[in-house]
C-alpha cells in the first residue's frame, strides 16, 4: 500500500463538492461523499496501477489515471510516484477534464 498525498486542488475539489452535496441534500450526504472519496483513494493506494489512463495522452502527463468515486459522478485523478500516490484532482465526470487538469499542471 502506498500513501496518498493530496494536492491542494484535490482537497479544494473534494471540499467544494461535499459542501454542494451538504447544501443540496443535507449534511449526511456531504459526509457520505467525503467517505466515498476516502474509500476510493484507499482503493487506489492498495492498487496503484488501477484506473483508466484516458486523459494521460491528451494532457501529456505520463501515469495519470482516474478512478470513479463510488455512488457519485466524480473521478479521482492520480499519478503513481515511486513512494506514494499523488492525488491531483477530484472532479465531476461531466467537466472538461483536460481543461481542469491543465490548471493543475500549471500550478505544480
Amino acid at each position: 500500500m502506498k500513501p496518498a498525498i493530496w494536492r491542494g486542488a484535490a482537497r479544494r475539489d473534494a471540499a467544494e463538492a461535499a459542501w454542494w452535496y451538504a447544501t443540496q441534500a443535507g449534511l449526511a450526504e456531504g459526509e457520505r461523499f467525503l467517505a466515498a472519496v476516502e474509500n476510493g483513494i484507499a482503493h487506489v493506494s492498495r492498487h496503484p496501477a488501477i484506473g483508466s489512463s484516458r486523459y494521460a495522452v491528451p494532457l501529456n502527463l505520463d501515469g495519470l489515471r482516474f478512478w470513479p468515486v463510488n455512488g457519485f459522478a466524480y473521478l479521482i485523478l492520480h499519478v503513481e510516484i515511486q513512494t506514494h500516490i499523488d492525488i491531483w484532482r477530484v472532479l465531476h465526470a461531466q467537466r472538461d477534464i483536460p481543461e481542469w487538469m491543465g490548471e493543475s499542471k500549471e500550478n505544480k
